[in-house]
C-alpha cells in the first residue's frame, strides 16, 4: 500500500478542484501543508514536502498540480525518501532564462531540474494550458522520464476548466498504485 500525498499548486485548491474532491472523498489522502508567508516560497514548499514524505517509512505517491509539480521535481533533485511514484498534473513551464525584474521583486528565479526522476511518474498536459505549451510539457516529461498523457483541450486542469470530478485522473492514480 502507499500513502497519497496531495501537493498543492501556487494557491489553495478551491472546494470544487479535483484535488479537494479527492481529499474529501478519501480521508486517507493527506495534503502537504502550504507554508505561510509568500504565496510560493519554493524552499518552504520543498521542506514541507520533505517532512511529509519522511514522516513515515510507508511509500508515498505524490499527486501534484501546477506549481506543486515544480515542488516535487525540485524535492526529488535534493532529497530521497520512500516515494513510489508521482502524478504530475499541468506543470507550469518556467523559462530557464527568466530572471525576476523590478516589477516582480518577490518572485525568485527557479531552476527547474531537467533530469530523470528517481521514481515512476505520469505527467498530464493540456494543449490549451495558459501556463505551458504542450511541447514544453512534452519536454518536461522526456527530461523527467515521465509518461506523457495528452489531456487535449483541458485548460489548466483545474475547477475553472471543468476539472472538479476527474475520473480519468483517478484511473491514472490507480495505475501508479
Amino acid at each position: 500500500m502507499a500513502r497519497i500525498l496531495l501537493v498543492p499548486g501556487r494557491s489553495a485548491a478551491s472546494p470544487d478542484h479535483w484535488q479537494s474532491r479527492w481529499a474529501a472523498g478519501h480521508p486517507e489522502y493527506h495534503w502537504v501543508p502550504r507554508p505561510g508567508g509568500p504565496l510560493f516560497d519554493l524552499d518552504l514548499r520543498v521542506a514541507a514536502l520533505h517532512r511529509a514524505v519522511t514522516a513515515s517509512a510507508e511509500p508515498a505517491v505524490l499527486v501534484a498540480h501546477s506549481a506543486g509539480c515544480i515542488t516535487v521535481v525540485v524535492w526529488a533533485s535534493l532529497h530521497a525518501g520512500p516515494v513510489k511514484g508521482a502524478l504530475l498534473v499541468a506543470p507550469p513551464y518556467i523559462d530557464p532564462e527568466w530572471k525576476p525584474g523590478p516589477d516582480d521583486p518577490d518572485e525568485p528565479a527557479i531552476d527547474v531540474p531537467r533530469h530523470a526522476l528517481p521514481f515512476p511518474a505520469i505527467l498530464v498536459a493540456s494543449r490549451t494550458d495558459p501556463y505551458a505549451e504542450f511541447e514544453e510539457s512534452r519536454d518536461y516529461a522526456e527530461d523527467w522520464g515521465a509518461q506523457l498523457i495528452d489531456a487535449g483541450d483541458a485548460g489548466h486542469l483545474h475547477s475553472a476548466a471543468g476539472y472538479g470530478p476527474w475520473p480519468a485522473g483517478e484511473q491514472l492514480l490507480k495505475n501508479l498504485l
